[in-house]
């Protein structure tokens, strides 16, 4: 297997679809499929199956895909060792950032990497912190910033921990929480399974008939509209001009929201991925 075969396994990985990933490739299906044969001969094993709805990998495939992974990494970093003497940083940085953590942080990071760093190209990937958990395990992105709990066994180090919020507008003080509506988003199911304890130790129940939002931004503005009440974490209330209580379980112990930096041990030899984890770690 060579370099170019690596890439073909990557991109028929992505497309699952022999005529995009031929697209992509610059090659015709016919060469996309010769060589996809002549892979599984070499190897002896079948590689993938094809369907109506795309092409799947075989449990063998699924194997093969992380080896070539690991040996595109590997090959990368013998590259960089190779060019002894040379202080240019370059290469490739493959990041995934949370949804809460991008809105609020990316951009500043961001700015001051491509400032310090105009020849590396960044892939930068944003999603909810489950999505960016999946694509480090999977090996495709080299660094991920997440909030919440996750078992990572590699490198995991604790950028910040805050508060999650109780919030209500001005016009409702002194109101119980049950007058008015509650305002719920989607969230992973760490922080609903907390935030249901939270309410069962203080007698709460959410109604059915609450509203229902699909971001933390449009949350926290209905509730500076006077629409209800909400439960968030404190990096999305820069802005916020109504009430806001920290939340505290009935033992004592504060409920709040951990966001941490995961890389393997692998990825952090890179110059691109180390000064995006020194830059990211000075804004702590």
């Amino acid at each position: 297997m060579t370099e170019r075969d690596f890439e073909i396994l990557e991109v028929l990985n992505k497309t699952k679809n022999i005529t995009h990933a031929a697209d992509l490739l610059y090659i015709n299906q016919s060469a996309l499929s010769k060589r996809i044969i002549a892979i599984e001969e070499e190897l002896g094993v079948t590689l993938m199956v094809r369907s109506r709805q795309g092409i799947h990998f075989t449990a063998e495939g699924e194997k093969v895909l992380h080896y070539t992974q690991e040996a595109k990494k590997q090959l990368e970093l013998m590259r960089i060792d190779l060019k002894e003497g040379s202080t240019v940083v370059s290469g490739t940085l493959k990041a995934g950032i949370s949804i809460n953590y991008s809105q609020y942080n990316l951009p500043q990071i961001l700015s001051e990497y491509k400032k310090k760093f105009p020849n590396v190209t960044t892939y930068i990937t944003t999603e909810h912190s489950r999505n960016i958990f999946l694509k480090i395990a999977n090996g495709e992105v080299d660094i991920a910033v997440i909030r919440g709990e996750f078992p990572w066994n590699e490198n995991k180090i604790l950028l910040e921990e805050e508060n999650i919020c109780l919030i209500y507008n001005n016009q409702d003080i002194g109101k119980d929480l049950s007058e008015f509506q509650y305002i719920g988003r989607k969230t992973d199911i760490t922080f609903e399974r907390e935030m249901a304890q939270w309410l069962r130790e203080n007698n709460l129940k959410i109604q059915k008939e609450g509203i229902y939002v699909d971001n933390i931004n449009t949350c926290v503005e209905m509730v500076n509209q006077g629409l209800g009440w909400a439960i968030v974490p404190e990096i999305c209330l820069k802005n916020f001009k109504g009430q806001i209580k920290p939340l505290v379980f009935k033992n004592g112990e504060a409920f709040t929201r951990s966001t941490y930096l995961l890389y393997s041990n692998s990825v952090s030899k890179l110059p691109q991925v180390r000064e995006f984890i020194k830059i990211i770690q000075n804004r702590k």
